[in-house]
């Protein structure tokens, strides 16, 4: 599932692949942007800010987000495609390679100059440079009777946290995800997340248990019914979110997440 640590390792190949290169070709398969044109411009860099993708290229800068499914892969020119081109949203091409976003959940493009302000709401980037542990705390604790598992989630409290990770967090700290904030010391959660994703930012295979074997990576995300890694209790699952129309997923150990 895409989240931070994912768009992060998507936008260095990106940026390796097309950085300081002229664009020949774009193909933006998108509606309100499908008569947009970036040929002819230099692409400056590839980086991701969270979930985000952004690609600058001119004065102008190509965001993604990867939602659920979406992907970016590089072909060489004239290499056949390893998905149906119908699922092609953005293709960026340059003399020496062709990047295509797959099955993308947002493509928009906009003048570099609003990057800043488009991007405001979110919170501080757990894999940016400028990490803000104290900030992203104070921002959890703002709502205190949010629960702990859509805080971390909410990418305006702190940026690139999925539902994969927050589960996972939740498990590690002992904590239930229906625990409201107020009652959770955000400082060591906080810090327990930069310290995981980063670990799992150069990883080929995401986990949380620190075993690099399929099947044994994670502790409680999608385990419903199985037993607890830990004790050997059935992991139970749930739904939870702000509202009814952001309900996610959850999984807990009934006895270690106490």
């Amino acid at each position: 599932m895409p989240e931070g640590d994912t768009v992060y390792q998507a936008a260095r190949r990106l940026d390796a692949a097309l950085a300081g290169q002229l664009v020949s070709r774009t193909d933006i398969r998108v509606p309100a942007f499908a008569t947009v044109d970036l040929s002819g411009e230099r692409v400056h860099s590839v980086a991701s800010r969270g979930k985000h993708l952004l690609m600058r290229i001119g004065d102008a800068v190509l965001h993604t987000h990867l939602k659920m499914e979406g992907e970016w892969r590089v072909h060489r020119p004239g290499e056949k495609w390893r998905r149906p081109a119908w699922q092609a949203r953005a293709i960026v091409e340059t003399p020496t390679a062709v990047a295509v976003g797959f099955d993308l959940g947002l493509v928009e493009v906009f003048p570099a100059a609003e990057e800043a302000d488009r991007l405001a709401y979110l919170g501080p980037d757990l894999l940016g440079a400028d990490w803000d542990a104290l900030e992203a705390v104070r921002r959890i604790e703002a709502a205190p009777e949010v629960p702990i598992a859509v805080a971390l989630g909410d990418q305006r409290n702190l940026a690139g946290l999925g539902n994969v990770y927050v589960n996972e967090l939740c498990f590690l700290r002992g904590i239930r995800p229906t625990t409201p904030a107020g009652e959770v010391e955000a400082v060591p959660l906080v810090d327990l997340a930069s310290r995981v994703i980063r670990a799992n930012r150069d990883r080929i295979a995401r986990t949380t248990t620190g075993v690099d074997r399929r099947g044994e990576r994670l502790w409680v995300y999608s385990r419903a019914g199985q037993p607890c890694r830990r004790c050997g209790t059935r992991i139970e699952h749930g739904l939870l979110g702000r509202n009814d129309v952001e309900l996610r997923d959850s999984w807990w150990c009934p006895n270690c997440q106490r």
